[in-house]
This record gives C-alpha cells, structure tokens and sequence, in this order.
C-alpha cells in the first residue's frame, strides 16, 4: 500500500479572503463540481486551491501544465525495469485513485489532445479510460478536478475548447483591493504596513500600463518578493527595481517609468 501523506497539506497556508470564494468552493467540492480558477499571473490561484485542500483536509496534487505534457504524463505509462513492465499511475491517475484534489495549473499550456483525457472525470461519469492498461477506473468520491489559466496571456491558439470550458464552475479572480493587498504583504513578510502600502502602489502604476506597454502587472507574488528583500536588509528602491521592476519587462522606457514611480514613493 503507497503512502499519500505526501500529499497532505500539514501546514495552514496564509491565504486572504476577498470575497465569498471560500464559501463557493466548500459548496462546488461539497457536490463534487470541477473547478475552473481564472486569473492574473500571481494573484492567488495556486494559493488558494492549496488553502481549500488544508481547510477540506483533503490530499492536493498539482500539475504544472506544459506545451510537452502527453496524456501518458497525466494518465500513466508502462515502465521497463529488471523484472519487465509495470504500470506506473500518472498524477491524474493517482488522484482519482486515492480521493484527492487534482489541481491542473495553467491548464491551456497543454496540447488539446492532453486536456480532453480529463472530460469523463468532469461529468456524470466520474471515470479515467486508462486505454493502455484496460482499465476503467471509477474516481474515488472524494476526488475533485480543479484547472487554473491566465486568460490574459492566452492566444487564440491557446485557449480552453467550450466542450472543456463548460464542464466546469468558475471563479475568476483579480488582484486585491489596495487595502486587502496590504494586509496580505504585511502578514505574509512582516514588513510594517506603511511600507507595504507603498510596495502595492508601485503595483498599481504597472498595472496601469498593462496593454499599454506591459502584458502583465506587478503580481502580488513580486510585491512579498521585495518586502522579503527590504526585510533582509536590501533598501527600498533597489529591492523594488530588482524583485518587481526587472522581472516584468526590457523595455527602456517602461523601466524608466517604472523606475521613477518608485523614486517618488520612495522619495
């Protein structure tokens, strides 16, 4: 018998509540309703699937989607070893077997023909075809498909089939509020507020620029990178020009607007 504490989330994660999502998700994971996460690039997505599974008590695995993932990479292969083959379960596979939450992140990264694999786990069925095996495997009752994407930055080449879209609920989730967005630094660095409402205001001017220069703002993600950074002793508009200035663009002029937000605020 495998072990899938592995799988456990021991430890609460730090996640902030912006609205009623909390509730909403206990209801869908209640009836066993896949989920669909919407968002911006560093928002919350991942942390807040990771939060429901701690608070549901529930094993949680997660697959980094990719152009190059099969269906073998979700559903499982045959592996040669010393004694022959054997089946080795993929991560899809192995969730619906033990009751865990599958959260499929950046769901759009993988090829159309990896993504429709899931759509029998999606509906009345509940069931994974391993073709290969010749197997049939009806999903554990606790199991739950969760997927995320970033509607943002995907291509009409790169985006979610309506037959998938619509075997799912959905939230759709966006940066906090300046206040919300404050609390959540200052609770996840321990930098001081005041501190931390500066950092969100640099956010909020490269988030203005998006389509205008920038495909994405500054994450929420970067801004705990920078307070992480101040913290350890870095000062404030090297950190800010290295953890959320750097990373998001090349290009002159918008570094240099950038660069000048932060010169002000940290005047």
């Amino acid at each position: 018998m495998s072990d899938n504490s592995q799988y456990n989330i021991t430890e609460k994660p730090f996640y902030q509540a912006q609205s009623d999502e909390v509730e909403l998700y206990e209801a869908a994971y209640a009836a066993r309703l896949p989920v669909m996460v919407k968002g911006p690039t560093g928002c919350g997505k991942s942390r807040f699937i990771e939060y429901m599974a701690w608070k549901l008590g529930k094993p949680l695995i997660t697959v980094a989607c990719n152009e190059d993932m099969t269906a073998s990479d979700l559903v499982g292969r045959y592996l040669l070893d010393a004694n022959g083959t054997r089946w080795l379960d993929g991560p899809l596979t192995v969730a619906a077997r033990i009751g865990a939450i599958c959260y499929l992140d950046e769901i759009v990264e993988a090829r159309q023909d990896t993504t429709v694999v899931i759509h029998p786990l999606t509906d009345h069925r509940r069931t994974l075809p391993l073709d290969k095996k010749g197997e049939l495997l009806h999903a554990h009752e606790d199991f739950q498909l969760v997927i995320s994407y970033n509607p943002g930055y995907q291509s009409l080449m790169k985006d979610l089939k309506q037959s998938t879209k619509q075997r799912f609920t959905g939230f759709e989730f966006d940066y906090p509020s300046e206040d919300t967005e404050t609390s959540i630094v200052t609770k996840e660095t321990g930098i001081d507020a005041d501190l931390a409402r500066k950092l969100v205001q640099i956010g909020g001017v490269a988030r203005n620029l998006k389509g205008h220069g920038l495909d994405e703002g500054i994450s929420t993600r970067l801004l705990t990178y920078a307070a992480t950074l101040i913290k350890g002793g870095i000062s404030e508009k090297a950190a800010c020009r290295m953890a959320m200035v750097r990373p998001i663009t090349d290009d002159a002029d918008i570094r240099k607007t950038l660069d000048h937000a932060i010169d002000t605020i940290f005047a």
